[in-house]
C-alpha cells in the first residue's frame, strides 16, 4: 500500500512539474519537455542539457523583455551557464533569442520569441541578483556584487513588494553582524598579539614588513614568559619546584605557542565571508554538494517574472509630467510652458499605462496617448489664457508634454550593441526607435495642425546665470528621477540616477552656453554618466558604500542622460516636414542625428576606460 502511495506521489509531482515547464515556454520551440520533467527536482548541475538549458535561456529571456543590450543578455546567459559547464552561443535580437547549447556531450538549440518589448530596470537589478545567488549556490563564489549575502536573502524574499528595502535591510543585518563580531574578536590573544607585533615595527621602515608565524611567536612568548615569572614571584616558588609541577615557564610557553598554531590553521582554512551558509563547512567535500534544484531556480526566475509594477498608474503619470515639465525647463521654457507640458504628459503617461494593460499595440498606444498629451497641453493653455492672454502665446509647450514617450533605453542600447560590433541587434532597436519618434510626431503634427499651433521655440527667460544654474540643477534632478520612475526603477536607484543626471546633464548646458557645440556637450555629459556610474559601482564593490546600492550601470545611465536626447529638434523636424519645408525639416533632423548618435558613444567609451572586456576585442 505505501508502494502505491508512493508512486501517486512520484506521478503527481511528474504532472506538476509537466505543467510548471510548459508554461515557460509559450513564445518559443519548445525543448524535449520530459527531459526536464524528469529533472525536475534534481540538483541543476547533475541534469540533463535540456534542464540546463530551459534556466539559461529563461534568465536571457527575462533580460532581453526588461529592456537591456544584447550584449547585457549574452553576459547573463554565460554566467549561469559557468557554473554549469555548459557553453552558449546566442543570437541575441529585439524581441527574440536563439540559443545553441552544449556540455561537450549533448547540444540543443532553444528559440525563444517574445510578443513585445518594454523597460523594467527592477528586473534587471533582481536579475543580476538572481545570477550572484545562483553561482554562490553552486560553488563559483560571487560575479557581481562584493556581499553575496544580500543576493542569497534577497532571492529568498521575493514575494515582498519593496525589494529594495529588503536589501537595504539585509545589508544593515550584516554591518551589525561585522560589528558584533569585531567585537567579539577584540579579546583574542592571536589579534592582540598582531598587533603588539605590528607596534614594534622599527620607524625607520618604509612600510610594514610582512608578519610571519614566528614574529607572533616571539611576541607570545615574551608576553607569556613575563607574566609567568610575575605569578612565581608572587607565590614564591623556586624554579626547581616550578619545573617539578611541570609549570615552568617554558612549558607554558609551548602550551600557548601550539594552541596559537592551531588557531591560526583553522582560521586560514576558513571559506571567504561571501559563500552561502550551505557552504561554511570547509571540511565538506565539494563534490557531495547539491546546490540548488531545477525547480528552485525556476521559482526564482517565476517570482521575478510575475512581479507587479512598483507604481500605480497615477503615481507613474505624476512622475512623467515632473519629468516632462523639467524636460521643458532645461530646453528654455517658462512657467506657462511647463504647466502645459505637466498636464499633457501626465494625463498622456497615465493612459499608456492603462491601454498597455490590455496588451494593444505599442505603435497604436504611442499615437493615442501623443495626441491626448498634445490636445492636454493646449487645452490647458487656452483655459489659463481666458484669465491671462499670454498663455496663448506658447505653442511650443505641446512638444515638452510629448517627452515622455521618448525611447531612451533602445536607444542608448542599440547604440551600445553596434559599439561591439552586435550590428543585426542594433539596427532592429534603432528602427524600433525611429518607429515609435515617427508615430509620436505624426500624432504631434496632426494635433498642431488641426488646433492651428506654430512652435518656434521658446522664448528667453533672462534669468540671473547663478540662479538659472541652481535650477537647472534642481530640475534635472526632478526629471532623471522621474523619468527613472517610468522605467520602474526602485526609489534608491531613482536617487542615485537622479544625482548622476544633476551633475551631468548641468555641466552639459552650462559648457553649451559657454560656446561648446550642443554635439560635443552631449557626448562630454554622457561619457561623465558612464564614468560616475562606473565609479559608483566600484566604490560598492570596495565597500565603501552599502552592498544594497550596487545596481546595474545600465539602471543609472540610461535615466541620466535620456534627458540629454533632442526631442524639441525631432518634434521640430516632423513639424516641417509636415509643412513642406524640407529644408528646415533636414536641419532639424540632422541636428538631432547628430546629438543622438553622441550620446552611445559617450557611454561606449567610458565603458572602454573602465571595462576590459570593451576595451579589447577578444
Amino acid at each position: 500500500m505505501s508502494e502505491q502511495n508512493e508512486e501517486e506521489a512520484e506521478h503527481g509531482a511528474q504532472l506538476q512539474g509537466a505543467s510548471a515547464v510548459s508554461k515557460f515556454h509559450t513564445h518559443s520551440i519548445p525543448l524535449d519537455m520530459e527531459d526536464i520533467e524528469r529533472d525536475w527536482d534534481k540538483p541543476v548541475t547533475e541534469a540533463g542539457i535540456a534542464a540546463k538549458t530551459s534556466v539559461i535561456v529563461r534568465v536571457g529571456m527575462l533580460d532581453l523583455a526588461a529592456g537591456t543590450g544584447s550584449f547585457r543578455v549574452r553576459e547573463m546567459m554565460h554566467r549561469i551557464a559557468y557554473p554549469l559547464g555548459v557553453h552558449v552561443r546566442a543570437d541575441v535580437n529585439l524581441t527574440d533569442i536563439e540559443a545553441s547549447c552544449t556540455d561537450g556531450k549533448d547540444r540543443i538549440t532553444e528559440v525563444v520569441d517574445l510578443p513585445t518589448t518594454g523597460v523594467n530596470t527592477e528586473r534587471i537589478w533582481l536579475l543580476e541578483h538572481f545570477a550572484d545567488w545562483f553561482n554562490v549556490n553552486l560553488g563559483t563564489g560571487s560575479m557581481y556584487h562584493r556581499q553575496a549575502d544580500v543576493s542569497e536573502g534577497l532571492m529568498e524574499h521575493l514575494d515582498q513588494k519593496d525589494a529594495s528595502q529588503v536589501s537595504a535591510d539585509l545589508s544593515k543585518q550584516l554591518r551589525a553582524q561585522k560589528k558584533s563580531k569585531q567585537r567579539a574578536q577584540q579579546d583574542d590573544p592571536v589579534l592582540d598579539v598582531l598587533e603588539e607585533v605590528s607596534a614594534q615595527t622599527e620607524e625607520s621602515e618604509p612600510v610594514a614588513r610582512p608578519l610571519h608565524l614566528h614574529d607572533i611567536e616571539e611576541a607570545q612568548y615574551r608576553a607569556d614568559y613575563a607574566a609567568a615569572v610575575s605569578v612565581a614571584s608572587a607565590t614564591g616558588a623556586s624554579a626547581a619546584d616550578r619545573e617539578s609541577q611541570g609549570a615552568s615557564p617554558a612549558s607554558t610557553v609551548r602550551k600557548r605557542r601550539e594552541e596559537a598554531r592551531n588557531r591560526i590553521k583553522e582560521r586560514a582554512h576558513k571559506p571567504p565571508k561571501e559563500y552561502a551558509e550551505h557552504f561554511a563547512d570547509p571540511g565538506r567535500d565539494a563534490g557531495n554538494q547539491s546546490g540548488i534544484t531545477v525547480r528552485q531556480a525556476h521559482e526564482r526566475l517565476d517570482m521575478i517574472e510575475r512581479r507587479k509594477p512598483l507604481y500605480s498608474p497615477l503615481f507613474a503619470g505624476l512622475a512623467s509630467a515632473c519629468a516632462c515639465a523639467s524636460f521643458v525647463f532645461l530646453l528654455g521654457g517658462g512657467p506657462f510652458d511647463m504647466i502645459g507640458a505637466f498636464v499633457g504628459a501626465g494625463l498622456g503617461h497615465w493612459l499608456r499605462r492603462k491601454l498597455f494593460a490590455h496588451h494593444l499595440n505599442q505603435f497604436f498606444v504611442t499615437f493615442v496617448c501623443v495626441a491626448v498629451a498634445a490636445l492636454a497641453c493646449t487645452g490647458t493653455l487656452r483655459l489659463i489664457g481666458l484669465y491671462n492672454p499670454v498663455a496663448l502665446q506658447h505653442d511650443t509647450a505641446y512638444i515638452g508634454a510629448m517627452l515622455f514617450v521618448i525611447p531612451g533605453f533602445p536607444l542608448i542600447t542599440g547604440g551600445l550593441d553596434m559599439a561591439k560590433i552586435d550590428f543585426p541587434s542594433g539596427v532592429q532597436r534603432i528602427t524600433y526607435v525611429l518607429c515609435i519618434i515617427l508615430m509620436a510626431t505624426l500624432a504631434g503634427w496632426m494635433v498642431a495642425s488641426i488646433v492651428h499651433l506654430n512652435p518656434e521655440g521658446f522664448e528667453p527667460l533672462g534669468l540671473n546665470p547663478v540662479v538659472n544654474c541652481l535650477l537647472r540643477m534642481v530640475f534635472a534632478f526632478i526629471g532623471v528621477w522621474g523619468f527613472s520612475v517610468m522605467f520602474n526603477s526602485p526609489q534608491r536607484m531613482c536617487l542615485v540616477a537622479a544625482t548622476i543626471g544633476l551633475i551631468t546633464d548641468t555641466l552639459r548646458l552650462e559648457i553649451v552656453d559657454a560656446g561648446v557645440p550642443a554635439e560635443a556637450g552631449a557626448f562630454i555629459g554622457a561619457l561623465l554618466a558612464g564614468l560616475l556610474a562606473s565609479a559608483w559601482r566600484s566604490a560598492v564593490r570596495r565597500g565603501w558604500l552599502a552592498p544594497h546600492l550596487g545596481y546595474p550601470r545600465i539602471c543609472l545611465t540610461v535615466p541620466s542622460i535620456v534627458i540629454m536626447v533632442p526631442g524639441l529638434y525631432m518634434y521640430q523636424a516632423m513639424f516641417h516636414l509636415g509643412q513642406f519645408d524640407t529644408l528646415n525639416a533636414l536641419d532639424w533632423a540632422f541636428r538631432a542625428f547628430m546629438v543622438i548618435i553622441c550620446l552611445p558613444i559617450g557611454l561606449a567609451m567610458a565603458r572602454v576606460i573602465t571595462d576590459k572586456s570593451w576595451r579589447y576585442d577578444i
